[in-house]
């Protein structure tokens, strides 16, 4: 049996991926930050359910020693994120981002991924057959958003896309020092979510795929590598 625990999952594609990897026959945690609402995602999920805020040390070690005594865990997909907006709902461009604005959003982003993937990692080494996903952006491709032909192009936001570029590179890090884990960073695409007002251009069901395949990849699969549902992406 494959226990895998998802941040960030009560709800959006969190959830989508909670409810595949279920079916796929997975045991799986749903990592909430609000109690209450993780019960009740997990009760629809059949899931397990697991109080992770990622932005809390704390929060994050309870959470390890809670999977830890049930037995342990082989797949992390580090899914909780924010974008980062005005109060009108607005993306926070360059003239007026802040660093306090900016540090916000890493705190969850960045912060969160590192927090959450070094209290979780020993009990990874212990797995079988170990995978990492982190869950990235196509705004975070610095070739894409230097490229006036792409659509991240015309995003005008600061603090997300470097954020996600961050992710992108501790994605590859760790799959360098950990080769024996299966450490991928994934682009969904542009899903309709909490994150983004819903204003996302497919369902959840179409974003959680590529994060659902990365993952089930096996030991000879793939790590160190940002993908999208077609494949590779550029950096």
């Amino acid at each position: 049996m494959t226990t895998t625990l998802i941040t960030g999952a009560n709800k959006g594609l969190g959830f989508e991926t909670a409810r595949r990897l279920v079916a796929a026959g997975h045991t799986v945690y749903v990592g909430s930050r609000d109690a209450e609402r993780g019960r009740r995602a997990a009760e629809r999920l059949g899931a397990r359910t697991v109080l992770l805020d990622v932005t809390d040390d704390a929060s994050v070690a309870a959470a390890a020693r809670t999977v830890a005594a049930d037995g342990g865990l082989d797949v992390l997909i580090n899914n909780a994120g924010v974008e980062g907006r005005t109060e009108d709902a607005g993306v926070i461009g360059a003239a007026d981002a802040t660093a306090d604005a900016v540090r916000r959003v890493f705190e969850t982003n960045v912060f969160g991924v590192v927090r959450v993937s070094h209290a979780f990692l020993p009990l990874l080494q212990r797995s079988a057959a170990p995978v990492v996903v982190n869950v990235s952006s196509g705004l975070a491709s610095l070739s894409h958003a230097s490229d006036p032909d792409s659509p991240a192009y015309g995003y005008p936001g600061v603090a997300y896309p470097a954020s996600k570029a961050a992710v992108n590179m501790l994605t590859v890090q760790y799959a360098k020092a950990f080769p024996n884990i299966r450490i991928n960073a994934v682009e969904p695409g542009y899903t309709a979510t909490d994150l983004n007002g819903r204003t996302g251009t497919q369902t959840v069901e179409e974003g959680a795929e590529i994060i659902v395949r990365m993952a089930q990849v096996g030991p000879d699969g793939p790590t160190g590598g940002y993908f999208d549902v077609s494949g590779p992406l550029p950096w």
